[in-house]
């Protein structure tokens, strides 16, 4: 019953993921109504219910664009994992102050950037220039995407791709 499911606007727009739980209580309210089915099914003492994997909401939901979660995680993943100063990919790494927060550097998206343990040692709490380090890659705020939203879920759930479309054009820049 905490298998992802699918939810869609109803104009087909990818919403977000929920439950099954959650999946069959809007199906049962004819809130939604199913596109594609999952594997399984749920045994009540009356009846079955083939497990819903993508559903559509019968009205349409009006939500303003969502937008990136300043934290570590999504730190590094924007940075792709690898850090910014020498490009060593590996999951050990720290958030680096591009400007150090006691000469007033700010903790925002364009200037926290993912260092590995050394390179975050040796730059300390010096400027870039003043380290004599380079950074490969300006940070920035990432631009949240249904792509951005769902990637996590897209592998395991490979029927979901025709209802993304920035599926095909993130997989081939990938």
């Amino acid at each position: 019953m905490n298998g992802p499911v699918l939810v869609l606007n109803q104009n087909y727009e990818p919403l977000n993921v929920c439950n099954q739980k959650r999946a069959l209580v809007l199906l049962d309210r004819g809130k939604a109504e199913v596109l594609e089915h999952g594997m399984g099914t749920l045994r009540t003492t009356s009846t079955h219910f083939r497990v819903p994997s993508v559903i559509r909401l019968i009205y349409l939901i009006r939500r303003p664009r969502p937008k990136a979660r300043l934290c570590r995680k999504e730190v590094f993943v924007r940075d792709g994992f690898t850090c910014q100063y020498c490009g060593v990919r590996g999951r050990d790494l720290t958030i680096d102050h591009v400007i150090p927060r006691h000469r007033g550097g700010r903790h925002t998206w364009e200037n926290l950037v993912s260092a590995c343990r050394a390179c975050n040692h040796r730059k300390g709490g010096k400027t870039v220039d003043e380290s004599r380090m380079q950074l490969l890659r300006s940070p920035f705020q990432p631009k949240v995407s249904t792509y951005y939203i769902l990637h996590q879920y897209l592998h395991s759930n490979g029927d979901w791709r025709k209802f993304i479309p920035e599926w095909e054009i993130q997989a081939i820049s990938a």
